[in-house]
C-alpha cells in the first residue's frame, strides 16, 4: 500500500510529521504511516491519524538505530510509499542517508517545509541555504520522495475520535550490523530540554565573560525560564554546552517568550528563533540585527538592564 511514512526517534517528534505527512497524504489521497517501538505507542500513533503503524522490534544493545535502515528498505520495495519523513536528528539523518542510497532515491535533507504540485503530486521541498539567507527549492524526481525535516518545523498531529481506526503491523527483526555500539556514554544535558521551553533567556557575544554568563542565568530563574546561548557562546568559547546552543546548526524553538541578552541576531541564529511567540531583544548596539526579528527591544548595556529587570520581576512576584 502506497502512503506517506513518517518515522522519528522521539514520540512527540514522531506527531509533527505525522502532522505534515496527514496533510500530503490527504492532497495525495494515501494514508500516512508511522513507525513506532512498541503498540502502545502505536496505538497513539492511530489516535492522532496514521492509519497504519508498523511496529519495530527492539534492537540489542550493541546496535545502533541505523540497524533499522535494511528492515525499513525491505518494508519500502514491498510497500512502495510515495513519501518517505524522517526526523532531522543527527542519527536521523543518517539513517535517512543510507536508506535512500539503499532505494536509489532522491533525499531533501533539513527540509524546511513543503507543497504539493497539484499537476505532479510530487513535493516541491525548500530548505535553507547560505547560512539562512536563501531558501532552495528541491523536488525529488524518483520515489520515494524523501526528506529529512527537524524537530518543531510542524505542529504535532492533534487527537481525534474519528482516527482511532487503523492497523498494526509488525516488521521482522533486523538483521545484525557489523557497526556495533561499544559503550554509551550520556550527553551532558540540563534538567530541561531547551526545546520544550515556554520561556528562554539566550546569552550573546555581548556576554563578555564567562562568570558573566549567571546573570542571563539569574534571569532565566526569575522569569522561570530556560537558559540558552549562540553559536559563538557554544562552539568558540565554550561557555555553554552545544546542547543549548540556538539557531540554523543547533536547536530550533518555540517557545512563549524569548529573551535575548546581547545577542546580535545574524540570520543563522533568527532561524532557531522566529517561531517564538514573544522575541524581546536586550543590546547597546541600535542597529543589532536582532531588533529587526524583536517584537520589543531595550537598546541598553546589559550589565545595567538585566539587573533592573530581575529587581522588578522579584518585586512583581512577591505581589
Amino acid at each position: 500500500m502506497a502512503g506517506i511514512w513518517v518515522f522519528a526517534e522521539g514520540a512527540e517528534h514522531t506527531l509533527e510529521l505525522l502532522c505534515a505527512g496527514r496533510k500530503v497524504a490527504e492532497q495525495l489521497g494515501v494514508h500516512p504511516v508511522a513507525f513506532a517501538p512498541d503498540e502502545e505507542l502505536a496505538r497513539r500513533y492511530l489516535a492522532h491519524g496514521a492509519r497504519e503503524v508498523f511496529v519495530l522490534p527492539g534492537l540489542a544493545p550493541d546496535q545502533g538505530l541505523e540497524a533499522y535502515v535494511p528492515v525499513l528498505a525491505q518494508a519500502a520495495a514491498q510497500e512502495e510509499p510515495d513519501v518517505i519523513l524522517i526526523g532531522a536528528t543527527q542519527r536521523g539523518k543518517e539513517m535517512a542517508a543510507r536508506l535512500s542510497a539503499r532505494l536509489d532515491t532522491g533525499l531533501c535533507s533539513n527540509c524546511a517545509g513543503f507543497e504539493v504540485d497539484a499537476g505532479s503530486g510530487r513535493l516541491v521541498m525548500e530548505r535553507l541555504m547560505y547560512g539562512g539567507a536563501g531558501v532552495q527549492k528541491v523536488v525529488c524526481t524518483t520515489r520515494p520522495q524523501m526528506a529529512t525535516i527537524a524537530a518543531r518545523a510542524f505542529e504535532p498531529a492533534p487527537a481525534g475520535e474519528d482516527d482511532a481506526k487503523g492497523t498494526i503491523r509488525s516488521l521482522a527483526a533486523a538483521p545484525s550490523s557489523p557497526v556495533k555500539v561499544l559503550h554509551r556514554t550520556p550527553a551532558a544535558r540540563g534538567s530541561v530540554d531547551v526545546t520544550e521551553a515556554k520561556i528562554v533567556v539566550c546569552v550573546g557575544r555581548g556576554i563578555e565573560k564567562k562568570e558573566d554568563v549567571k546573570l542571563a542565568r539569574d534571569l532565566a530563574d526569575a522569569l522561570g525560564g530556560e537558559l540558552a546561548c549562540s553559536r559563538p557562546v557554544a562552539e568558540e568559547l565554550r561557555w555553554l554546552p552545544e546542547e543549548v546552543y540556538l539557531g540554523i546548526s543547533g536547536k530550533k524553538i518555540k517557545p512563549q517568550l524569548y529573551v535575548g541578552v546581547g545577542v546580535s541576531g545574524q540570520i543563522q541564529h533568527v532561524t532557531g528563533i522566529r517561531d517564538s511567540r514573544v522575541i524581546l531583544a536586550i543590546n547597546k548596539d541600535e542597529n543589532a540585527p536582532i531588533f529587526e526579528a524583536a517584537d520589543y527591544g531595550i537598546v541598553g548595556d546589559l550589565y545595567q538592564v538585566v539587573p533592573i529587570l530581575i529587581d522588578e520581576l522579584k518585586k512583581t512576584l512577591k505581589h
